[in-house]
């Protein structure tokens, strides 16, 4: 068989005092940590579209790495690609993957013959996935970059890109439980608008979700038992996402009475104008914790950079509250990231990812010594201690009239047992437990 990657060895655990660039410093597998080896709590997935397709193309210039292993015919191209991409996963040590529809198999002239060309690629990742044991993390469809989704999909003001959109959504749910996906992910890249003085706002809504509806359903019907995932974004292309932030979409489910969870990318949160970490406390708080898109993103730029995570801090953070919702189960760590687009070279696809990986790594190992410490928990534990003995637990249990606060608020004469929150404090114990 071909190796398309041939002087790049199978990357092992070596720790922090090695300098070999392709070993993992601080991910080690089968370490245990919170109870489980780390590649289980982890889960880690690549990206197809940005491991394999992406080429380091941005909106002011062409591309600048060489992903065609000198194939012009689509096809030919698409099994290059494939016979590529698990390579460079099984050397790496990933055991999932995810991808969108059109990553995967070109457009034919037409629907039937688009079919046609992924139903062919799919039966070689079938062959592919057994041959180096991997897994598919989630599947999605790509309804966003072909001209006919210009006004969205499932909200686009032409019914007839609405049916398109179903029957693509429909044949990448089949294509996902052909190759037993853990998930199905849906994305909204144009959902939303440029300018309200040509959007009717309730009708677009209320046919997103409607696909939403008729898509899972049939999942449903087909035999598909994985998760079904919307991922918030606020912007970018559209001005402004329905799937803005994790409370919006939690919102939108409720509203539409939509069985999903969430898929949060941690540049999508710093997007909508918060941290990665108050995404995913939203969604485990509100019990809609699905899996996570591991980025970064520029906070100097304003668009979706996609950059490996290499913050050790937004790590942690991002690890203590996928901890506290008790880990992945369908779900994992997709490195929806690409190497830089001056980062052209073969082996920077494989530098990437190991630095992406030992980062999320020291964010797992660095937020569960955060909960084996349990300064922080105890410290919130207290600070709302009122609320479980007196006028306080009355409040929570919702056996208090407002008369009755009233009569305690004006015996009480005024507020007086505040006590500092310690941010300051809180910070320190951070840094203590990351670097002491």
């Amino acid at each position: 068989m071909k190796e398309y990657y041939p002087g790049i060895p199978k990357v092992k655990y070596e720790g922090p005092q090695s300098d070999n660039p392709f070993a993992y410093k601080f991910y080690n597998p089968e370490e245990i940590v919170a109870g489980k080896k780390m590649k289980d709590q982890l889960r880690f997935s690549a990206a197809y579209w940005h491991t394999i397709c992406a080429a380091g193309a941005d909106m002011f210039g062409v591309a600048t790495a060489d992903k065609t292993f000198g194939k012009t015919d689509p096809m030919e191209l698409a099994e290059a690609k494939a016979h590529a991409f698990f390579e460079i996963i099984d050397k790496l040590g990933i055991d999932y993957f995810a991808f969108h529809d059109r990553d995967i198999a070109p457009e034919g002239s037409n629907l039937a013959e688009t079919n046609k060309n992924l139903d062919k690629i799919v039966d070689l990742f079938e062959t592919l996935m057994k041959e180096y044991k991997k897994n598919l993390l989630w599947g999605t469809a790509n309804m966003f970059n072909n001209p006919r989704y210009m006004h969205g999909a499932g909200t686009s003001c032409n019914p007839d890109a609405f049916a398109y959109a179903a029957a693509q959504a429909k044949k990448a749910i089949e294509v996902t439980v052909r190759l037993n996906g853990s998930g199905y992910t849906f994305w909204g890249g144009r959902e939303g608008y440029e300018t309200l003085l040509n959007t009717n706002m309730g009708l677009e809504l209320d046919n997103m979700a409607r696909l939403l509806h008729l898509a899972t359903d049939y999942g449903r019907s087909i035999g598909f038992k994985g998760a079904f995932y919307i991922e918030p974004k606020p912007k970018e292309p559209t001005k402004h996402q329905y799937d803005f932030d994790a409370s919006t979409v939690i919102g939108f489910l409720r509203k539409y009475g939509l069985n999903m969870k969430l898929n949060l990318e941690a540049n999508h949160g710093t997007l909508a104008g918060h941290t990665f970490q108050h995404e995913l406390r939203v969604a485990r708080t509100e019990g809609y914790f699905g899996s996570v898109d591991a980025n970064i993103g520029d906070l100097l730029l304003g668009w979706d950079t996609d950059q490996f995570p290499n913050d050790v801090y937004d790590s942690t953070f991002a690890m203590y509250e996928i901890l506290k919702a008790g880990g992945f189960t369908t779900g994992g760590l997709n490195f929806d990231a690409k190497a830089r687009r001056a980062s052209f070279q073969p082996d920077d696809i494989f530098i990437s990812h190991i630095m992406g990986m030992d980062t999320m790594a020291l964010g797992l190992r660095m937020a569960d010594k955060l909960i084996r410490d349990g300064r922080i928990d105890q410290f919130v534990e207290d600070r709302y201690a009122g609320y479980k003995s007196g006028i306080g637990k009355k409040i929570v249990d919702g056996t208090v009239t407002i008369q009755e606060l009233e009569k305690y608020a004006l015996e009480m004469g005024d507020v007086k047992t505040n006590k500092s929150g310690r941010q300051e404090y809180l910070e320190g114990v951070v840094n203590q437990i990351l670097f002491g």
